[in-house]
């Protein structure tokens, strides 16, 4: 395992297990959309669908043979950090 990104709003002050091998971690929250109820439930879930997919994007272009792991660590925790 390489890479652990956890999305959920509410795990990023949890401790995370440990993962085999030392895999980078990194946070991209988003708001829980089994949370909203009503009228705004759809709504809800395509925004969380289109801002994990953005940010796989972003994530899926970075050049990782290119990058050392700092490197890779900072570019992961931005991609989390800016509205996808």
């Amino acid at each position: 395992m390489d890479f652990v990104i956890t999305v959920c709003d509410n795990a990023v002050g949890e401790v995370c297990p440990i993962w085999p091998g030392g895999p980078m971690r990194a946070h991209w929250g988003v708001a829980d959309p089994a949370a909203v109820e009503g009228a705004g439930a759809e709504a809800a879930f395509a925004e969380a669908y289109r801002a994990l997919e953005s940010r796989i994007e972003q994530f899926a272009s970075l050049p990782l043979a290119e990058l050392d792991k700092p490197t890779l660590q900072r570019r992961m925790n931005e991609i989390g950090a800016a509205d996808a």
